[in-house]
Parts: structure tokens; sequence; C-alpha cells
């Protein structure tokens, strides 16, 4: 958070008005583009490939991905299959799943890693949830800084007479109705998650 207010800080002084709703624009999109990354690494019940998107594995002394080592697939909702390119790997690639406290136990006959998705626990689907809260009230501050550096933007076009009083009005209008649109966006986006991890299978 801190490095993104400094970048802002260091960025050249916007033009115009649609200079800071475009820039504004572009940084809630990275920020919804960020919530819904993180979201996919909040564990459901039902199986997911992004599960395992953190895993990195020790191939040969270099922690590498596990997608650049093996072919992911989810044959059913609750089990994904994990292929090693390299069958030698097998057993290091089990280790780091089963070490990447995900609370999954993935077992293999060989050649192939089966990893069954257990279904959540009461306990575990609350826990799932107030860390969803806490990752969408992230990004929704993320939100509201970058509408606080656009408004402090057009103040200082103002300031500078480059805009009128009218334009400032209207310019922290459209600030504000973009952010809400942001915000509702993301609390769509959270509200469906939620859906899915309390969702019994």
């Amino acid at each position: 958070m801190k490095n993104e207010q400094q970048a802002v800080g260091s960025a050249p002084q916007p033009a115009s008005i649609k200079d800071v709703e475009a820039g504004a624009r572009a940084r809630m999109e990275k920020a919804l583009a960020g919530l819904q990354h993180d979201m996919a690494h909040i564990r459901t019940g039902r199986a997911s490939v992004s599960l395992l998107d953190n895993i990195r594995v020790d191939y040969y002394g270099t922690p590498t991905p596990l997608n650049q080592l093996a072919t992911l697939h989810v044959p059913e909702p609750a089990l994904i299959t994990v292929q090693p390119w390299d069958v030698s790997q097998i057993t290091t690639i089990e280790k780091a799943i089963r070490s990447a406290d995900l609370g999954l136990n993935p077992g293999n006959d060989g050649k192939l890693i089966r990893v069954p998705i257990p279904p959540l626990t009461e306990e575990r689907r609350k826990e799932l949830v107030k860390k969803l809260h806490a990752v969408a009230e992230d990004h929704r501050v993320s939100m509201r800084n970058v509408r606080r550096d656009a408004n402090e933007q057009v103040k200082k076009l103002l300031k500078d007479k480059t805009i009128s009083e009218d334009d400032d009005r209207r310019a922290h209008d459209e600030i504000q109705k973009m952010t809400d649109g942001y915000i509702q966006k993301l609390d769509q986006a959270a509200k469906g998650k939620e859906k899915e991890i309390l969702e019994i299978r």
C-alpha cells in the first residue's frame, strides 16, 4: 500500500480532469483484478487448479512453480490430478503439496498424483469467510486511496487555475461515482466467493 502511495506521489502532475479520471480508473481496475487474484487462492469446497498456484517445488535446487513441472486437471468436483512431466520428481512434488499448509493430503501411484479436496468443516468455512472479508476490505481501502489521490489532483488543477470551480465540482462527483461503481463490483465479487465457500456439497 505504501509503495503505491509513494509511486503516486512521484507521478507527473496530470494535465486535465480526463487524465486524473483515466489514471484513477486504471488503478481501480488494478485493485479489482488484485481482489480476483487473491480470492482464487481462498479455498472453497470445490476443486480448482488455482488452489495450487502458489506452490513452489524444489526442482534441482530451484524453487519452481508447480504448473511449470506438471499438468494439472480437475477430473471431478472434489479432485485435482497432477501429472508430473518428469516422473522422477513425483515424491518431491507430492511433498511440496502436502507441506503447503492447504490442508491437502495427496497420494501417488508412481505416475499420477491425486489430490482429494476434503469437504470444509463449518469452522473452516467461517475462518475462510473471515479471511475473505479482510482481503476485500484491503482492496476497498486501496480504492478509497485512489479516490483521495484523484480528488487531490483535481484540487491542484483548481488551485493552478487550470479548471473552473464548476469543473472541480463535476470532477469530484464523477470520481465519487466511479469509486461507488468499483466498490459495488468488488462487493459483488466477494459475495459470490462467500457463497461458494459456504455452499455445502
